[in-house]
């Protein structure tokens, strides 16, 4: 299987997400809020971020990220078409994810090289991402699927191929120790951390104070 794992993340970025703990989701309506909201973030310990395909903005935004703060993990969110998977690579993205588990979407991350986490639910998309060569997969929507009790049952069969889950969708500071304690979870991702009001209003500091907030508990549970 180990092959197989290589053609979808490499083993660095792989490495990197998994000291993360955390991967902050963010809608960036804004470029020129890019830098500041990537610096909030780094200020709090948060080095890892998915800048979700949802706005017109997201892919200058990433570009600003790149050469003003290379310090950053850079990740794509709500990868759906291969033009978008063509689209993040330009711009430097480290990795992608994906809603859902689309075989064409994945051989085409392969094709270009970029690292890709496919989103899963079902043991049905856990089944095609493994045959599809990849180890890191999303889970979502993840509360309302359960939470880590669906996910432990569903990922049972599994378990001897090593996978790792990032879970997103209604995580929160809260219910994150309930994930962050599994062995089966890599990082979490969730918005809350930079919501998408907090940016348009430039609540830097409030970024920071979440992203602190979110480290020390990782550094807490994982130490």
């Amino acid at each position: 299987m180990q092959p197989l794992a290589q053609r979808a993340m490499s083993l660095e970025l792989i490495q990197k997400i998994d000291d993360a703990g955390i991967i902050a989701v963010l809608i960036v309506d804004e470029v020129k809020h890019a830098v500041p909201l990537a610096n909030a973030l780094l200020e709090g310990g948060v080095d890892t971020i998915e800048l979700t395909l949802r706005t017109p903005a997201a892919l200058d935004a990433a570009k600003a990220i790149k050469k003003e703060v290379p310090e950053i993990t850079l990740g794509f969110g709500t990868v759906l078409t291969v033009d978008q998977v063509k689209a993040v690579i330009d711009v430097g993205a480290d990795f992608a994810v994906s809603p859902g588990c689309n075989p064409n979407i994945i051989a085409e991350a392969h094709k270009q090289g970029l690292s890709f986490a496919p989103g899963i639910m079902t043991p049905s998309d856990i089944e095609i991402a493994v045959q599809e060569g990849c180890r890191i997969l999303k889970f979502f929507p993840a509360a309302t699927s359960g939470g880590m009790k669906h996910l432990e049952s569903m990922s049972a069969p599994y378990n001897y191929l090593g996978l790792k889950f990032i879970p997103l969708g209604g995580c929160n500071i809260e219910n994150a120790p309930s994930y962050l304690q599994s062995d089966l979870i890599t990082a979490i991702g969730g918005t809350w951390v930079a919501k998408r009001p907090l940016i348009q209003s430039e609540n830097w500091d409030v970024i920071t104070e979440n992203a602190r907030e979110i480290r020390n508990l990782i550094t807490k549970i994982r130490s």
